[in-house]
């Protein structure tokens, strides 16, 4: 199960999707983010479906893998949906036991669990084709006019940065301290929401321990490069738009208008 989440990690490989800059690949995210959520009709979800399968050829990154990711929120897609399907008034479908099913309430959970499997997929594409380092200065780029409003920009990237970096750590570390508290003897397949709590404790208190420890490590270590923030500090690589960029940036728009068209005409 742990090694099923990809959120965070990178997939080294090329591809136009990878050499592409981080800000044209937040940029088109968040317009991603809202075309799905402005999709509302079989034509909506169609479109978004052709241009995340488009994406996924260009990125190079094995769909299997970034299937993978869908095994860590089953259980909260189960609930969102069922939510959904139940709780939603209208005109009743079917009905179980006493129970009845809308015909809003089941298009309404459709919409709620292709919503969040393709936000997962397609989030995932930016982390996988992005390094932290990137995701920090593209994120401190595309939000440096905040920096007139006294907003900490460079700050807040690069926690995001340390924080999509910690992710792969701590589930290699979550993996070796499971193993290792399973040869003393530790039971984590119980049955009981109270017995899987308890059997958690031996696993936690260590994880904890081990966070704070890192994270100590990693704050002596950026004072010991003499790390102050961002003010006045040179970039090794510093970000430059292309024409590979320009390109992504108008079929962004064009997929965002199109979204926007068929959700008006539907």
């Amino acid at each position: 199960m742990l090694k099923d989440i990809t959120l965070g990690q990178y997939y080294p490989v090329d591809s136009v999707v990878h050499r592409l800059d981080p800000r044209v690949k937040l940029f088109g995210t968040l317009m991603y983010v809202i075309c799905l959520f402005v999709a509302d009709h079989v034509a909506g979800f169609a479109l978004m479906t052709v241009v995340l399968a488009t994406v996924i050829f260009l990125s190079k990154v094995p769909f299997s893998y970034m299937v993978r990711g869908l095994k860590a929120i089953v259980l909260l897609l189960v609930i969102a949906g069922a939510f959904n399907l139940f709780l939603t008034p209208g005109e009743a479908a079917f009905t179980l036991w006493k129970i009845s099913v809308s015909w809003a309430g089941i298009k309404s959970a459709l919409l709620m669990v292709f919503r969040m499997t393709y936000l997962i997929i397609g989030t995932s594409i930016m982390t996988l084709t992005t390094t932290p380092n990137q995701l920090t200065d593209g994120l401190e780029k595309s939000l440096r006019l905040l920096n007139y409003i006294h907003v900490p920009v460079h700050e807040i990237a690069m926690m995001m940065s340390i924080a999509l970096r910690f992710i792969p750590i701590l589930i290699e570390e979550t993996d070796k301290i499971m193993k290792a508290q399973m040869a003393r003897g530790a039971d984590f397949e119980k049955k009981g929401l109270v017995n899987k709590a308890k059997a958690m404790v031996p696993l936690l208190v260590p994880l904890f321990v081990s966070a704070f420890r890192r994270a100590n490590d990693l704050a002596l270590a950026m004072e010991a490069r003499c790390y102050h923030g961002g003010e006045g500090r040179t970039k090794m690589k510093p970000l430059h738009y292309r024409r590979i960029d320009a390109v992504a940036y108008v079929a962004i728009l064009f997929v965002f208008a199109a979204s926007i068209a068929v959700a008006i005409l539907y």
